[in-house]
């Protein structure tokens, strides 16, 4: 019998739009019979500043049980999904400040020949999701992983719209992720774990 394809869902969240997201990934994931941990990123930001806005603040209450992201996460899974707020066009910050702590992973070729996806949010409409996630992508090329997108592979992309990866406009967080933006979420993943499946086959045979 083939071995459990082994999926990590790895994000950051300020209010809770990108972890609501998260949460439809690694359900997706299960639903594809995937193993699967969820894990955020360390939050960078001074106490004060998530103090200071209430939605910031009490998201991090409710997830205070989500285990951090560490670098044995990466190592253990054959597929990696990443969701990220936009920051300027890029990945936010925590997120970036993981990604480079990869170094030694990436220089032992342990991240190569793995299945990688990505989900973003941004707090306005064009307000940089495409790039956001090309910004992502990049990381993976450098890494040698083979990178998988929802394309326009189901009717209900064509409603999306976005063949990068999920995405979702939150108004400033104050719209959640809606049918929408969670199927795309749901429809990038369980491509993710059909590639990545049929690649750890591939590679063991």
């Amino acid at each position: 019998m083939a071995a459990q394809t082994k999926v990590a869902v790895i994000y950051y969240s300020a209010t809770g739009i990108t972890y609501q997201m998260a949460q439809a990934a690694c359900e997706a994931a299960g639903e594809a019979g995937a193993e699967v941990r969820l894990r955020k990123v360390r939050e960078l930001a001074p106490d004060e500043a998530i103090r200071s806005n209430s939605g910031w603040h009490a998201h991090r209450m409710e997830t205070q049980e989500v285990p951090e992201a560490q670098l044995d996460d990466l190592s253990w899974a054959d597929v990696v999904i990443f969701g990220t707020p936009t920051r300027y066009g890029v990945m936010a910050a925590q997120l970036k400040q993981f990604i480079d702590t990869t170094g030694p992973l990436w220089s032992q070729g342990a991240l190569a020949n793995k299945v990688y996806s990505a989900f973003c949010t941004t707090a306005t409409s064009h307000g940089g999701q495409e790039a956001t996630l090309l910004s992502l992508f990049t990381v993976f090329y450098h890494w040698g992983g083979v990178v998988v997108t929802p394309g326009y592979t189901d009717p209900s992309q064509f409603v999306a719209g976005n063949p990068y990866g999920a995405s979702h406009t939150s108004n400033n967080g104050e719209t959640a992720p809606d049918d929408i933006a969670l199927g795309a979420t749901a429809l990038t993943t369980k491509r993710a774990v059909q590639i990545g499946v049929a690649l750890k086959a591939g590679l063991a045979g």
